[in-house]
């Protein structure tokens, strides 16, 4: 039987920080909310930043209309999502642009996915890249930070890239939205939705292909 973890009076056990990296607008609800809530209920101090500090909003398409009842998010990851919108830190997000923003305060760093286009704000900006090639390196074992990227938020990482051209996760193994998964989304609603389920348009490279070898 493994001893009880003793812990001395007086000492002071840091709470744990995750900060949000987002676009404006687009990404996915469920993508967004589902970690929010989770983190919540483990007692994380949560954070959230955009460019410049405005308040995010996820994929309309995913919350309301006659889209979210065909594709979209569930009852309950909505009924999240609102109570994220009612959150201080949605409410008062910081901004990820800003001179002094560094994600070293924070033991994780969460990229959440979404395909709407918008989202290529965050996939294609230089300073999150910045961001992304010094905070990254600092996530090698034994080190306890962390970048957890959902969905399309993995893209962020295979753009962060050095002066070789190689991602921060060249060297990695990692998940990735699944080709057939993209394809068979697109073309199924391709008729009534255009090329909405491609964040860089039609002919654009699937999400595994972009993250593979880079």
């Amino acid at each position: 039987m493994e001893d009880p973890q003793i812990v001395n009076p007086g000492t002071t056990i840091a709470t744990p920080k995750v900060i949000f990296i987002m676009a404006d607008y687009g990404h996915d609800p469920t993508e967004t909310a589902v970690p929010w809530a989770a983190f919540k209920t483990a007692g994380y101090e949560i954070s959230i930043a955009t460019e410049n500090g405005k308040v995010p909003r996820c994929d309309k398409k995913m919350v309301e209309g006659v889209t979210q009842k065909l594709l979209g998010a569930t009852k309950e990851a909505i009924t999240k999502y609102r109570q994220m919108q009612r959150s201080e830190e949605m409410l008062h997000p910081l901004a990820w642009s800003a001179p002094d923003f560094s994600l070293d305060p924070y033991d994780l760093v969460l990229l959440p996915g979404g395909h709407e286009k918008s989202v290529r704000q965050v996939i294609e900006s230089p300073i999150v890249h910045k961001l992304m090639l010094d905070y990254f390196p600092k996530t090698k074992k034994p080190s306890q930070k962390v970048v957890a990227a959902v969905c399309h938020g993995i893209m962020v990482l295979s753009e962060s890239k050095d002066e070789h051209g190689h991602s921060v996760i060249h060297d990695c193994v990692t998940t990735a939205l699944p080709t057939r998964f993209e394809q068979t989304a697109y073309w199924s609603t391709r008729a009534f939705l255009g090329d909405y389920y491609k964040t860089f348009g039609h002919g654009s490279e699937n999400v595994q292909e972009s993250v593979r070898y880079k």
